[in-house]
């Protein structure tokens, strides 16, 4: 029988779907003859962009009116499943609000979730999630065995976002539904990080720095260079505990999972926990003085020497090519 109709939350901003929801669409499409996308806002202005990534319909549950996507979402999808109109699987990214509503949707279908998943297998008329465990050492493959709707939370870079040039998506609307105390929740402001550069998930070439970097003031030079090389600066969870740079910075298991296409580590030993966040990685470059340190084992190129006097020279290099 196999699976019959995914349902992927999409997530959007300035007119345009998110990289997570466009990456999710790419493995929806292999599993599922029918995958719908739903959202909150103006379905009509993403149906084109999601139909080309394969969806094949996006719902709204209307506009938040400066309210939470949690509730609203969570609720509608929980109607539709009551109905015996709901999807066999919902997606969701790993993301804030992606996490919201797994949550909620988990307690109001009383239904599990399966979280941190990288890839996703079809086993017959169900699905499985595989998820990294110990670090990322080992991979686990995990189903669901009652009949409820299944959900599941993909970490982003998962898959590899891809057109295949289909129609635009039909357009349609979800009820909500009775969003409880909860829909009476009002966003009043939100704070945006200023970045320059590419963002750090999305950078063709990421430059981390850490612990062996030494001290705060030391971090410059992984800012100097990524800008040099119009990349991004990242950072170890050390880095970030210590206060250097803010979390945002921070690539691992408990960071941001980046796959650029050189990623160059600077005084970073190489901690599983790190690893999973950049082993994707097309190119991997690793600086460290310690000849055993783990990150060479994953490295495509690796430099065993003192940071504090390769990357001088680097940057010095790349600043006398103009």
């Amino acid at each position: 029988m196999g699976i019959s109709t995914i349902w992927i939350y999409g997530e959007a901003a300035n007119g345009s779907a998110s990289s997570t929801t466009l990456e999710l669409l790419a493995k929806a499409r292999e599993l599922a003859g029918t995958v719908e996308v739903i959202i909150h806002g103006d379905a009509a202005a993403l149906a084109t962009e999601l139909g080309a990534h394969g969806a094949t319909s996006v719902q709204s549950v209307g506009d938040l009116a400066g309210g939470l996507a949690g509730p609203r979402i969570a609720s509608a999808i929980a109607g539709a499943v009551a109905a015996g109109t709901g999807p066999d699987v919902v997606l969701c990214a790993t993301t804030y609000d992606g996490r919201d509503i797994a949550g909620r949707l988990s307690a109001k279908l009383d239904a599990p979730v399966i979280t941190n998943v990288v890839d996703l297998v079809a086993d017959g008329d169900r699905l499985l999630g595989v998820e990294p465990v110990f670090g990322g050492v080992v991979n686990v493959t995990t189903g669901f065995t009652g009949d409820s709707t299944a959900i599941f939370l993909v970490r982003p870079k998962s898959f590899e976002a891809s057109s295949t040039g289909g129609a635009a998506a039909t357009v349609g609307s979800l009820a909500a539904g009775d969003t409880g105390n909860t829909g009476t929740s009002v966003v009043k402001d939100r704070f945006v990080e200023e970045t320059s550069g590419p963002k750090l998930d999305e950078a063709a070439i990421v430059v981390s720095g850490g612990r062996g970097l030494g001290e705060a003031e030391k971090y410059e030079m992984i800012e100097s260079l990524a800008k040099l090389l119009k990349g991004a600066p990242g950072a170890s969870r050390a880095v970030v505990d210590s206060g250097w740079v803010p979390y945002s910075y921070q690539v691992g298991q408990t960071g941001k999972v980046v796959k650029p296409t050189v990623y160059l580590a600077c005084g970073i030993s190489g901690a599983t926990q790190h690893l999973v966040g950049m082993k994707g990685s097309a190119n991997i470059i690793a600086i460290n003085k310690d000849e055993e340190a783990p990150i060479f084992g994953v490295a495509d190129l690796g430099i065993v020497g003192d940071v504090h006097k390769v990357l001088p020279k680097l940057i010095e290099a790349l600043e006398a090519r103009g």
